[in-house]
């Protein structure tokens, strides 16, 4: 049976690291990206590679990716951001496995990189993940309305795939810490717009103590030594960010939705 697949990346000025995401969707049928008030030299890459370029300005993460979506012709998607890469023994797994599968989206595993080293543990709460929904049909997968990892909004059969997708996900220790900002930020303004007040001060200290539990113990990452526990405190970090944010930045009065 053959099978149409879109390949989409959602990017903002990505020109150092587009390029190896739109060469790993090569086996797709089409590739779409969708260009967010993009000022840099990503355009120029996108088109070598592809016609189907959206441009235009989304301040919100889960409209841009929907807009995207619709954006695309395939029965399946392979959605990336400009990060990723798929890998060459998951290219021959899609080709396989999406000839005869069923409508509804595949648990793909994510081998996260900080710098040049694979960090396999620890990955939790808002701060990453090892397991992701990156594969769809379309129409089962709906994301929500926030600015930064949106719900998800499932339908069809769960299924999994067994080979990963490669996530440059920091550059090095400082990226880590800005995501930490830019994150947190974000988190605290859709709790602004949520009408949803900073949580009591006891529930965001429990939710740092799971946090760091989760990173360091239930998701193993004392296995990674040093940065283990680097990656548990920021993990931690996250909680206490967004309730400050919330609760003296950006308030209901103090700040107008953007």
């Amino acid at each position: 049976m053959i099978v149409f697949i879109s390949g989409l990346i959602v990017a903002h000025n990505e020109e150092q690291k587009i390029e190896d995401a739109l060469k790993s969707l090569d086996f797709c049928d089409e590739i779409v990206v969708l260009l967010d008030n993009c000022t840099d030299g990503t355009e120029i890459i996108c088109k070598r590679y592809t016609k189907n370029i959206l441009k235009g300005s989304w301040p919100i993460e889960g409209e841009r990716r929907a807009v995207g979506i619709d954006a695309c012709k395939g029965k399946w998607i392979v959605e990336l951001d400009a990060d990723e890469r798929v890998t060459e023994p998951l290219k021959r797994e899609l080709m396989h496995t999406l000839k005869d599968a069923p409508e509804g989206y595949f648990q793909t595993p994510i081998d996260n990189f900080v710098g040049g080293r694979l960090i396999k543990y620890g990955w939790a709460g808002s701060f990453g993940t090892t397991r992701t929904k990156k594969v769809f049909s379309k129409g089962s997968k709906v994301w929500g309305m926030d600015r930064v990892h949106p719900k998800l909004e499932l339908s069809g059969e769960a299924m999994e795939l067994f080979n990963p997708i490669t996530h440059l996900v920091d550059d090095n220790i400082d990226d880590m810490v800005d995501r930490l900002q830019r994150y947190s930020t974000a988190m605290a303004k859709d709790m602004r717009d949520r009408n949803e007040p900073a949580p009591h001060p006891l529930k965001t200290l429990r939710k740092m103590l799971t946090r760091f539990y989760k990173s360091y113990l239930s998701r193993k990452g004392f296995k990674e030594g040093r940065m283990g526990f680097f990656l548990a405190v920021i993990t931690a970090m996250m909680p206490l960010m967004i309730h400050v944010k919330r609760a003296y930045e950006y308030t209901d009065d103090a700040v107008s939705k953007s």
